[in-house]
């Protein structure tokens, strides 16, 4: 028997789960369960003994489901919380971003819900003025302004995301090769954007698609490719950066080989910078279409397209039908001012030296 009394066993019990805490931390979940199987209850029903009962509580506890306070120190979580400070301080910035969803709902849904048919012709109700029936009024035709501005961000929207697309994987996949392997492949994807870069963009996209026939797929291939080198020379410069970073020698030593440090090491790690470049690209992408479309070498009437109907608008201009070109050409202001915006936004949002 213990001559210790019984207040002095509950005092020395907490320093023995004290001192046996370190202990606990440094054992694997995985072998204290093993261990706990081979021990097996206790002989004859009795308590389990006091270190027994000290794994058993350990093992349930490394065992728990994560709770919600262990989630707010995740990476996911601390870039959310930046995220939402930079749309909540910044007003100009929660705007682009407001005006970005705005736009993408009229791009997905906005055609289902028109009031008019964008391409029926009602010479009864030609240049109207704008009024409740026909909000941005009517064009020479009889064709509902309105409806179709909204149909014509569809078309922009998509010429601009999948432009930007294509010049990402030309562009950006040839400038991270570049800048990483070095050696001829930097020689030929230098020599392939300076070329570009000796002609006029505008001009260049001119030619291209008057070679290749103005449709919307030219379009596309046009705007990337006068896009390539500012996608191969920002790609290549973050690149050459990283190529001798501390994770990409670890990734080497470890048996990786150079075309897999490539795609999972480094490209990932300037993702954020060319996810800003694609923003703002979007906007120049929108602006290359419908100029094209203005000068008759884009997308083709009847096509709702707001290079187009800018150009058609323009024609209305000295005789007082404003409305044709202004509501079109607005439009186009407010999707490129939003694309330059939102550019911003997500280079405060990315950029690790402007965190808070």
């Amino acid at each position: 028997m213990s001559n210790a009394s019984p207040g002095q066993q509950s005092r020395s019990a907490p320093s023995s789960q004290a001192r046996s805490a370190p202990f606990l931390t440094r054992l694997r979940p995985a072998r204290v369960a093993s261990y706990l199987a081979q021990v097996g209850p206790p002989r004859g029903g009795g308590e389990p003994t006091e270190s027994v009962a000290a794994l058993h509580a350990h093992l349930a506890e490394t065992q728990a489901p994560p709770t919600l306070t262990l989630a707010h120190n995740t990476g996911l979580a601390a870039a959310l919380r930046h995220a939402r400070y930079i749309l909540s301080e910044n007003v100009v910035t929660g705007f682009a971003f407001a005006l970005f969803i705005l736009i993408v709902l009229a791009a997905l849904i906005g055609p289902y819900l028109l009031p008019y048919d964008p391409l029926a012709s009602d010479t009864a109700s030609a240049l109207k003025a704008p009024s409740a029936a026909h909000w941005f009024g009517t064009d020479q035709l009889g064709r509902d302004v309105f409806s179709r501005v909204v149909v014509a961000t569809r078309l922009d929207f998509l010429i601009a995301v999948t432009s930007v697309a294509l010049v990402f994987l030309m562009g950006g996949l040839a400038g991270v090769a570049a800048g990483f392997l070095g050696g001829w492949t930097d020689r030929v994807v230098g020599r392939i954007a300076d070329t570009i870069m000796a002609f006029p963009l505008f001009v260049l996209a001119m030619g291209i698609v008057a070679a290749l026939g103005n449709t919307v797929e030219n379009v596309v291939l046009a705007t990337a490719i006068v896009n390539f080198p500012l996608y191969a020379r920002v790609a290549r410069a973050e690149a050459n950066v990283r190529r001798e970073a501390g994770f990409v020698l670890a990734a080497r030593l470890s048996g990786n080989g150079e075309m897999r440090i490539l795609l999972a090491q480094v490209l990932p790690n300037i993702m954020p910078i060319m996810v800003v470049q694609m923003s703002l690209t979007m906007g120049y992408a929108i602006l290359n279409a419908a100029g094209l479309s203005f000068i008759g070498l884009g997308v083709r009437p009847p096509t709702a397209e707001w290079g187009i109907m800018v150009a058609e608008g323009a024609v209305f201009m000295v005789s007082g039908e404003w409305w044709i070109a202004l509501f079109p050409g607005a439009a186009l202001m407010v999707a490129v001012f939003c694309f330059n915006l939102l550019g911003d936004g997500l280079r405060d949002i990315v950029d690790p030296q402007r965190r808070t």
